[in-house]
C-alpha cells in the first residue's frame, strides 16, 4: 500500500460504488490504448542522453531555458523546484517573459531546450530565431515537422520525441527528462517513485487512484463539472497544473468532461473561498493539496502566542486543514491529498496518482483517454491568419459572422 500518498474525501466511496466504477473501467478499456505511461523505461535511454547533453552539464551552465508548451513543459514544471539551475519556462513568444529571460541570461551560461512533438507548435518556434540570432546554445528534442528542419540547420544536437500523448508522456520520455537532467534533479530517484506509484495505482483493486476516480465520477453524475485544486505550496503547483491540463484535455470530449482549475492555497481562501462555501452549490468539487515535510521549512517568531515557534508549514497545513472541515460542515463535496515531501521520489509517485486518475476517469466517461482533436481548430486558425495577413479589424468581423450563425 501506498504511504507517500494519503487521500481523504468526502463524502466517502462506498465497495459498491467502487466495485462499479471497476466493473465499468474493465468494460471500457479494452476500446483505447493501452496506457503506454506506465511504462518507465522504454523511451529514456540515459546513455544517449549523456552524450547529447554531456557539454551542457558544465559549471558555467547556469540557466535551463525550455521552449515548449502544454505537456512539453508541464513534467519539468513539477519538477522544477529540485533544479540546482536557474529554469526558465517559455511557454510562448510573450514578450514580456522573453525579454526577462534574455536580460537575465547569456550564451555563455545558458542552453536553450527547444521541445515540440510534431515540429509546428507556434509558440516554440516563434520563439526560436531570437535565441538563436544572439548565439545561444541549443540542444533540441523533436522529431519531425518544421522545428526538426531549423535545428537541424544550426547542427545542434537533437533527442527524439515520442509519438505519444505529449501530456502523459513526459515523465517517461526526453520531453521531461532531458531538461530536467540538465538541471541536475535526480532522476533515477523520480522514475523510482513513479514506477512504484504505477504499481500500487495501476491495478484494478482499490487503492487512492481509483477511488479518487471513481469519486469523481460520482459527482460528476450529480451535476458537478469543474474541480477546483488549491496547492497549499508553491512546490505542489506544478504537479497540480499537469492535473489542471490531463483532467480537463483528457476528459473533454464528445461533449462530456471535468474541467480542471487553480489558484495558489491559502491566497484562494481570500478570493473564491466565499463562493465555494456560499455560493452555487453542485457544480464546484474542491480539492485541496498540501505538503507534510516541507523543504526549506523554518520556525516562525510571533508575538501571537499559539503562531510562535511553530514552523511555516504548520501554519499552512493547519489553514488547509481548516478549510477542509469548513467546505464539509457547509456540505460541499471536497478532498484533501498529501504527500510526505516534495522530492523526486514523491513528486513522482503524485504523477503516476495524477496520470493514473486521469486514466480512470475517461474510462469511467467512456472517452478516449490519449487524445485531443479539438486542440488544433485554434492552432489553423491562427495559422491561417498570419500567413494571409488578415488585420485585427477582419479578425473581428469575422467572429462577429460567425456568432450571428451560431448564436
Amino acid at each position: 500500500m501506498n504511504i507517500k500518498l494519503k487521500l481523504e474525501n468526502y463524502p466517502e466511496v462506498n465497495e459498491a460504488q467502487l466495485n462499479d466504477s471497476i466493473n465499468v473501467i474493465t468494460r471500457n478499456k479494452e476500446k483505447w490504448s493501452e496506457p503506454f505511461f506506465i511504462d518507465t523505461k522504454t523511451h529514456v535511454n540515459m546513455e544517449k542522453i549523456a552524450q547529447a547533453s554531456q557539454d551542457f552539464l558544465k559549471d558555467e551552465i547556469n540557466n535551463i531555458i525550455v521552449l515548449g508548451t502544454g505537456g512539453s513543459i508541464q513534467t519539468l514544471l513539477a519538477l522544477k523546484h529540485l533544479s540546482k539551475k536557474k529554469i526558465y519556462s517559455i511557454t510562448s513568444s510573450r514578450a514580456v517573459e522573453l525579454k526577462q529571460c534574455i536580460d537575465e541570461t547569456s550564451p555563455a551560461d545558458s542552453v536553450v531546450i527547444p521541445i515540440s512533438r510534431g515540429g509546428e507548435t507556434l509558440d516554440v518556434n516563434a520563439s526560436i530565431g531570437i535565441f538563436l540570432e544572439k548565439g545561444y546554445k541549443f540542444l533540441g528534442l523533436s522529431s519531425k515537422g518544421t522545428m526538426n528542419e531549423m535545428l537541424q540547420k544550426i547542427g545542434c544536437p537533437i533527442l527524439d520525441v515520442p509519438d505519444l500523448s505529449g501530456r502523459f508522456a513526459g515523465s517517461i520520455s526526453n520531453v521531461g527528462i532531458v531538461p530536467a537532467h540538465l538541471s541536475q534533479i535526480n532522476i533515477q530517484d523520480f522514475l523510482n517513485g513513479l514506477e512504484e506509484g504505477y504499481r500500487d495505482f495501476m491495478n484494478l483493486n482499490r487503492n487512492a487512484a481509483m477511488i479518487f476516480a471513481s469519486y469523481l465520477y460520482g459527482l460528476y453524475n450529480k451535476g458537478y463539472k469543474v474541480v477546483f485544486s488549491m496547492p497549499y505550496s508553491n512546490n505542489l503547483e506544478g504537479s497540480v497544473g499537469l492535473f489542471v491540463q490531463e483532467i480537463s484535455e483528457s476528459t473533454g470530449k464528445d461533449e462530456k468532461g471535468i474541467m480542471g482549475a487553480y489558484q495558489s492555497a491559502p491566497l484562494c481562501q481570500h478570493s473564491v473561498l466565499e463562493y465555494l462555501l456560499g455560493g452555487t452549490k453542485g457544480t464546484v468539487v474542491p480539492i485541496i493539496w498540501t505538503i507534510e515535510n516541507e523543504i526549506n521549512d523554518m520556525v516562525l517568531q510571533s508575538s501571537i502566542g499559539y503562531v510562535n515557534g511553530q514552523s511555516a508549514q504548520t501554519i499552512v497545513n493547519h489553514q488547509a486543514d481548516a478549510t477542509f472541515q469548513a467546505l464539509i460542515e457547509q456540505s460541499v463535496p471536497s478532498a484533501k491529498i498529501s504527500i510526505e515531501s516534495p522530492d523526486e521520489s514523491n513528486i513522482g509517485n503524485l504523477i503516476a496518482f495524477i496520470q493514473s486518475t486521469v486514466y480512470y476517469l475517461c474510462l469511467l466517461l467512456d472517452v478516449n483517454w490519449a487524445n485531443n482533436p479539438k486542440v488544433v481548430i485554434g492552432k489553423k486558425i491562427c495559422n491561417e491568419a498570419l500567413m494571409n495577413k488578415i488585420s485585427s479589424g477582419e479578425r473581428e468581423s469575422i467572429r462577429k459572422r460567425i456568432a450571428e450563425q451560431k448564436f
